[in-house]
């Protein structure tokens, strides 16, 4: 089973909803290829170095406000098990984060790069956006930056575009069935496990017409009529 999870590598819900998936895809042991797209939060933003929570406050209105949404969220983060220190992260673009996954995803280290990335914006600080940091995450994680990728990027935010995202994370499994927001783990293995039902039953469905239309023709000196 195919399941593409849309996600920002700056978006806290995204990065709880990646943790929880994988821990969603360990339970359902099944078959599941998991691969990584694209979405920009902030298509124009730009890595400056500065602090995460004065562009917050900008956009929302205060510092009261915000510390209320971050502490929220951070709770909700750790109780995954998963450190946000909104007070270390930096405001980033994140096209070039975006290619490294891109990048990663074509040798099969996709979710490596992408939890490294997460990790490196919320818990470690780092400018996400940064050309060295990335380079450095990259060879951490055993990526090699050939710097390819852009394309495909471009492309897969075109499709996600094509396809109303319009907010992150959203789990789109087998590009039929989609499941936005950070669900619970158990809701993302009951996700896994009625969509494998769903394609056996289209599948035995497609069977079944395949082989009643195998019916109707003529095969050697036979013919059915």
């Amino acid at each position: 089973m195919k399941v593409e999870i849309f996600s920002d590598v700056v978006c806290p819900w995204c990065y709880i909803g990646h943790h929880r998936l994988q821990q969603a895809v360990r339970l359902f042991e099944g078959d599941v290829e998991v691969a990584h797209r694209p979405f920009q939060l902030d298509p124009d933003g730009v890595s400056t170095g500065e602090p995460l929570l004065r562009v917050l406050e900008r956009k929302f209105g205060g510092a009261g406000q915000v510390a209320q949404m971050t502490a929220r969220v951070a709770g909700v983060a750790a109780e995954d098990g998963l450190d946000l220190r909104f007070d270390r992260a930096l405001q980033a673009g994140t096209f070039e984060a975006h290619r490294l996954i891109s990048l990663a995803g074509r040798a099969g280290r996709g979710g490596a790069m992408a939890e490294r990335l997460f990790r490196a914006h919320f818990t470690d600080g780092l400018d996400v956006g940064d050309p060295g940091t990335l380079a450095g995450l990259a060879a951490e994680t055993g990526v090699e930056d050939t710097g390819e990728g852009a394309e495909q990027v471009r492309a897969d935010l075109a499709r996600a575009h094509a396809l109303g995202v319009r907010s992150v994370p959203l789990f789109l499994f087998e590009e039929k069935y989609a499941v936005s927001g950070a669900q619970p783990v158990e809701t993302l293995v009951a996700a896994l496990r009625e969509v494998e039902a769903r394609t056996a039953e289209e599948k035995a469905a497609l069977g079944k017409t395949t082989q009643e239309k195998a019916g109707e023709g003529c095969d050697g000196d036979a013919c059915a009529v």
